[in-house]
C-alpha cells in the first residue's frame, strides 16, 4: 500500500491511496467467507461452492462491494500514520480509479484537516452593564399578569364584543355562497385577540351585540394548509351566544395574602422587583457572554474545511429528526407542511454549523494561549452533576467513564472558564 497526498486547499486533503493486488485480493477474501452462504450454486451445498465458481456463476464483481469495506479502513488508517494527516472530519470517499484483483484498488479520498487559526484582539469586548434595572413598566406589565392569572370569567346578560371578551359562537363559512368544508362549529369558545382563527376574523368581531348575527369576511393566508382555501376570500355567518369578560382582582393587602406567603401588596411587590432582577441578570449575563464571544471570533481569521460543516450539518439534522419523531412527526410530513425540502432545510443549516465550528476552534485556541486548564477538582464537580443525574454512585460512575467522556468534559470545563476570562477582560459601556 502506498498514499500521495494529491493536495491539501482549504484545509481539505486529498489522498491517493493504492492497494496491491494481493491486498485487495486478501480483502476479496474475506468478503468471500463472509457471503459465501448467501449463494446457491449448482453442484454445490450452499455455502461450500469455491470463490471462482461463485464468481462465475454470479459475476466478477459478486465480492467486491463488502471487499471496498475490508480493504479501505485499514488502508486509510495506513495512510494517516504514512503522511501524518490528523484529520478532523470522517473520510470521504470521492472515487475508485481502479479495483480488481488483478490490478488492486486505488481510492482517491478527501478529509478535513485542522484548520489554522489566526486570533485578532479577544480581549476587551464592549457588553452592557450586567446590573438588572427595573423599570416601574415591567412591574406593572408582571403585576398585570398576576392580575389576570388571578381573574374570573364573569358571563354578561348584554353587551358588545371587545378585545380580551371570550365570546361562545356558532359559525359556519361559505366560500362563492357554498358551505365549505370545516368551516363549521357550534358553541366554540373564542377569545378575541388570542389569533386562534385567520386574521382578521377576530376584530370583525369587535362590537358585535351579544344575541345578534353579524357576517366577517375573510382572506385565507396563501400559506394555508388547506389547498382549496389558499387564498380565498370566504364569508362566515356567526352568532354571539354568549359573552363573558374577564373581571381582575384589586391590586390590593388582600391580593397579595391570597396570591402569595406576603401580607402586604409591598412585601410581594418587593418579591416580583428580586425574582424580575434575577431572572434580568442571567438574561444580560447571557447577552454579554455571547458579545464577548462574538467579538472574538470576528476577529479571527479561520477557514473552516466544508466536510467539518457537512458533518455538523448531519448531526443537527439528525437531532431535529428525533425531536421530530418525538412529537410524532415525520421528516417527510415536517417537508410537506413547511413546503421546504431536504436539500433546501440542509443548506439553511449551514451557515450556523460554520458558525458553530468557527466559535468552538477559536474558544479553544484562546484556552490554549491562555493556558485555561481544567483542575481535578473542576473534573471531579463535573462528573458528579452527570452522576447525580442519572442516580449513580459518584465513585463507581467516576471508574466507568471512557476516555473521550473524560475529555468531553475537560472540553466543557475549559470553554466556561475561557468565556469567563473573556467576561473579566470586557470593558462595560458608560
Amino acid at each position: 500500500m502506498s498514499t500521495t497526498v494529491e493536495s491539501i486547499e482549504k484545509n481539505i486533503a486529498t489522498l491517493k491511496i493504492e492497494i496491491s493486488p494481493e491486498e485487495f485480493s486478501k480483502a476479496v477474501k474475506k468478503s468471500y467467507d463472509k457471503n459465501k452462504k448467501r449463494f446457491s450454486v449448482p453442484g454445490f451445498r450452499k455455502g461450500k461452492a469455491p470463490k471462482k465458481i461463485i464468481e462465475s456463476y454470479y459475476g466478477q464483481n459478486v465480492f467486491l462491494e463488502d471487499a471496498i469495506d475490508f480493504a479501505f479502513a485499514p488502508a486509510y488508517e495506513g495512510a494517516l500514520k504514512e503522511t501524518e494527516i490528523k484529520p478532523v472530519t470522517r473520510p470521504d470517499l470521492e472515487n475508485i480509479e481502479k479495483m480488481s484483483q488483478e490490478e488492486g484498488a486505488t481510492f482517491i479520498v478527501k478529509v478535513g484537516v485542522k484548520p489554522e487559526i489566526t486570533l485578532g484582539e479577544y480581549k476587551g469586548a464592549e457588553i452592557e452593564s450586567l446590573d438588572p434595572v427595573i423599570s416601574e413598566e415591567e412591574m406593572t406589565v408582571e403585576l398585570a399578569k398576576m392580575q389576570d392569572q388571578n381573574s374570573r370569567l364573569i358571563t354578561l346578560d348584554e353587551g358588545v364584543v371587545a378585545d380580551g371578551a371570550t365570546v361562545t359562537i356558532d359559525y359556519e363559512g361559505f366560500q362563492d355562497g357554498e358551505p365549505f368544508a370545516g368551516g363549521k362549529d357550534m358553541d366554540y369558545d373564542l377569545v378575541i385577540g388570542s389569533g386562534s382563527f385567520i386574521p382578521g376574523f377576530e376584530e370583525q368581531l369587535i362590537g358585535a351585540k351579544l344575541g345578534e348575527d353579524t357576517t366577517v369576511k375573510v382572506t385565507f393566508p396563501e400559506d394555508y394548509h388547506a389547498e382549496d382555501l389558499k387564498g380565498k376570500e370566504v364569508e362566515f355567518k356567526v352568532a354571539i351566544k354568549a359573552l363573558k369578560v374577564k373581571e381582575l382582582p384589586e391590586l390590593d393587602d388582600e391580593f397579595a395574602k391570597d396570591t402569595s406567603e406576603f401580607d402586604t401588596l409591598e412585601e410581594l411587590k418587593a418579591d416580583v422587583e428580586k425574582r424580575l432582577k434575577e431572572t434580568k441578570a442571567t438574561q444580560l449575563k447571557g447577552l454579554a457572554e455571547a458579545a464577548v464571544v462574538k467579538f472574538a471570533v470576528d476577529q479571527a481569521e479561520i477557514d473552516v474545511p466544508y466536510l467539518m460543516v457537512e458533518e455538523e450539518v448531519d448531526r443537527n439534522l439528525e437531532n431535529f429528526e428525533t425531536q421530530m419523531k418525538q412529537q410524532g412527526i415525520s421528516m417527510d410530513d415536517y417537508f410537506n407542511f413547511t413546503n421546504v425540502n431536504r436539500d433546501d432545510f440542509r443548506n439553511n443549516l449551514k451557515a450556523d454549523a460554520e458558525l458553530n465550528i468557527k466559535t468552538e476552534l477559536v474558544l479553544a485556541k484562546i484556552s490554549d494561549i491562555e493556558a485555561v486548564e481544567a483542575t481535578d477538582e473542576e473534573i471531579d464537580e463535573e462528573i458528579k452533576v452527570y452522576a447525580d443525574a442519572y442516580g449513580h454512585d459518584f465513585e463507581e460512575y467516576k471508574k466507568g467513564l471512557q476516555d473521550r467522556m473524560l475529555d468531553y468534559l475537560k472540553s466543557n470545563i475549559k470553554r466556561r472558564k475561557t468565556v469567563d476570562m473573556l467576561m473579566e477582560m470586557a470593558i462595560v459601556k458608560a
